[in-house]
């Protein structure tokens, strides 16, 4: 689908929107020292991204920390708060009365009188969907939350802390200001859009990032190409990631299915750089260098991101950063072994790493030949 190019002054209600938004803004929308020219943000150091708060919920994992806070919530992300994290990432969809709201799933499930059912998110208007799960009002119950897993079967969404949905205005409002977001924009992977479909949505969302955001750093990401490529369209003041699988998956849209394809999004529509599944990365690390040579950023998300090894050995190829789920540890990990040192160079050009193994150039490309077959290729 051919996309014409929008201009912010052709989009009704998105007065909160600069006239003289630019790329020069990127820079105050980003932790200190990270700078932003015509490419990629200049990030001198390597990011700790929290996977929709605290961490994703597993709720057949025999892992607690995969139950331990609802996701997606605005405790989840007070919660991730509390560690050296500079952003979180969480999913935004738009309900049917036009209000951004965070939840992963393109369906929420529920049951009443014995029958499970479900509904799409996109499909309820903001009250419906608030009224599943905990309940902001004491005394009041919500409707009983179930999830359907990836084998298929239907749980109840047990966590040891809960808390209830929450919409994109309230994590502005609520969380830690200093805490940097990055909104994924959700879209199902099934549907066709069709352009009006995602001006629509977008128009919503940032129509609440420009309202609430203030000096918030802030990342706009997504799987769906054409939504990546309109909101860039659409708004210079905050950078866009295009997100990929890396081909572990594939897609009627070819766009999806390579990093290299990736590239190619990006420099077709101006954005900023490319999340991958990590295994993405490791299986084609060539790659690597034709994102750094198209002067593009590369993070990563996935569960080998909560290895620590796995982790340091992004940080050692020239990845920028990472999502994780296991907060605590990894930002721990990453403190001890990549630290920047008290006489670094403004640009962060100059590492001090501790606790970390020494490789040598010819060992560092040995290991990256060797990740290939190590992750069953």
């Amino acid at each position: 689908m051919a996309l014409k190019a929008v201009h912010v002054s052709d989009v009704p209600n998105l007065d909160q929107v600069p006239e003289n938004a630019s790329l020069a803004l990127y820079s105050s929308r980003f932790p200190k020292g990270v700078e932003m020219n015509l490419g990629a943000p200049r990030i001198p150091k390597f990011l700790v991204i929290g996977h929709r708060g605290s961490g994703m919920n597993a709720l057949q994992s025999s892992d607690r920390r995969m139950r331990a806070i609802k996701e997606n919530s605005i405790m989840s992300f007070n919660a991730a708060a509390s560690f050296p994290l500079d952003f979180i990432e969480f999913d935004v969809q738009v309900t049917k009365d036009d209000c951004p709201v965070i939840f992963h799933d393109d369906f929420i499930f529920s049951e009443e009188n014995g029958t499970v059912f479900q509904r799409r998110i996109t499909e309820l208007c903001l009250s419906e969907f608030l009224n599943y799960g905990p309940q902001r009002e004491p005394g009041k119950e919500g409707k009983l939350l179930l999830r359907k897993t990836k084998d298929g079967k239907i749980v109840r969404w047990d966590v040891e802390n809960d808390d209830p949905h929450c919409t994109l205005q309230e994590a502005f409002e609520q969380v830690e200001p200093s805490l940097g977001f990055n909104i994924e924009l959700k879209f199902d992977d099934y549907i066709v859009y069709q352009e009006d479909s995602l001006f629509r949505v977008l128009q919503s969302v940032l129509q609440v990032v420009f309202e609430y955001a203030r000096d918030r750093p802030v990342i706009f990401s997504s799987f769906q190409p054409d939504a990546a490529l309109l909101v860039k369209k659409l708004q210079n003041t905050y950078p866009v990631f295009f997100l990929t699988n890396g081909g572990n998956e594939l897609y009627y849209d070819v766009r999806r299915n390579s990093l290299e394809e990736a590239i190619k999004v990006c420099l077709e529509g101006g954005l900023q750089g490319i999340v991958s599944e990590v295994k993405g990365v490791f299986r084609n690390p060539g790659a690597l260098t034709k994102i750094k040579e198209a002067k593009l950023s590369l993070l990563t998300y996935g569960k080998l991101n909560n290895v620590p090894e796995a982790v340091y050995m992004q940080h050692l190829m020239g990845i920028e950063g990472v999502i994780v789920d296991f907060v605590k540890e990894i930002t721990e990990a990453v403190s001890d072994m990549i630290e920047p040192s008290g006489g670094a160079e403004e640009d962060g050009s100059i590492m001090q790493e501790k606790s970390k193994p020494e490789f040598s150039q010819r060992e560092l490309s040995f290991l990256l030949k060797l990740i290939p077959e190590l992750i069953q290729l």
